[in-house]
């Protein structure tokens, strides 16, 4: 597509503003975006036909990155770019729920990124409290029955963001029809720990045998436990970075990953759809 390729020239371009300037302008150009938004959809419709044919994932994992380098191309501050990425978030949940993807987990901030600069942490930490009360309020996950959980280190947040995260995963606990996780304050090597630490308190308190240990056992240790569908069938990542980046590395053992070369915030339905379908196409190669 068109775009795509103005969007490669631009990141192999000379970095200079002017360059950015002349790419910004022709993504921004009216003319030019009623005429991709058009194509776009119209190519959407047709691959969800063809998607909805064939076996679905029941759990889809995304690694949301891009955030910071889609905001440096367009001239935003960084937190210009995570406030995009919340937005394209409720996004692709609507597009999981209009398949009907069962379980959707997100990677939405690392234990590695406690390190980014304070203004940084303190904007993304009330962007979190914020949307996490939104969704407690939102008609949508109660009409669907949406059950919430956030998946990390809470012990590691701020107080206003634990207790955001701490009711609506009270308001939503009921709920069995779609479950969507959010990884915050979350690393895989952290998740692994923690559940070695309470397998290890529950021998010393005699509850299990060390015998009993095996990959069922410690898998009933980790966050993702309580899912009916605790292992992603799809891994998707954007920015076209090829890593999982210390996510959910027990659970992706079996996973499909696919590699969107888009940022987070400028993904959209049919880059989304792309992943679907490659991963329906491997499973009809795998005879699966």
């Amino acid at each position: 597509m068109l775009l795509k390729w103005i969007e490669k020239f631009g990141e192999k371009a000379i970095e200079t503003e002017f360059a950015r300037d002349v790419i910004r302008n022709i993504r921004r150009n009216k003319l030019f975006n009623t005429i991709n938004r058009e194509m776009d959809r119209f190519l959407a419709k047709k691959l969800m036909m063809e998607i909805k044919k064939n076996k679905l994932p029941k759990h889809l994992a995304i690694i949301m990155d891009g955030n910071r380098r889609y905001a440096k191309m367009e001239g935003y501050p960084p937190q210009k770019g995570h406030e995009m990425g919340k937005d394209k978030l409720e996004e692709v949940m609507e597009w999981s729920r209009e398949l009907g993807i069962r379980v959707l987990t997100v990677f939405a901030f690392s234990t590695d990124n406690f390190k980014r600069p304070k203004e940084e942490v303190e904007h993304l930490m009330n962007l979190f409290a914020m949307d996490l009360n939104k969704l407690a309020s939102d008609e949508r996950v109660h009409k669907n029955k949406i059950r919430i959980n956030i998946i990390g280190r809470l012990d590691l947040l701020p107080e206003h963001v634990r207790k955001a995260a701490e009711e609506i995963m009270k308001k939503t606990e009921k709920y069995d029809r779609y479950f969507f996780n959010i990884a915050i304050g979350y690393g895989g090597r952290e998740e692994i720990t923690d559940a070695i630490k309470k397998i290890a308190s529950d021998v010393k308190k005699g509850k299990i045998k060390i015998n009993e240990i095996d990959e069922e056992k410690v898998s009933s240790y980790l966050y993702t436990s309580s899912l009916p569908f605790p292992y992603p069938d799809l891994v998707l990542r954007t920015s076209g970075e090829e890593r999982i980046s210390n996510f959910l590395l027990w659970q992706l053992a079996y996973s499909e990953l696919y590699f969107a070369d888009v940022y987070w915030p400028q993904m959209k339905k049919t880059d989304f759809l792309k992943a679907i379908l490659s991963y329906q196409r491997r499973q009809r190669r795998y005879g699966r």
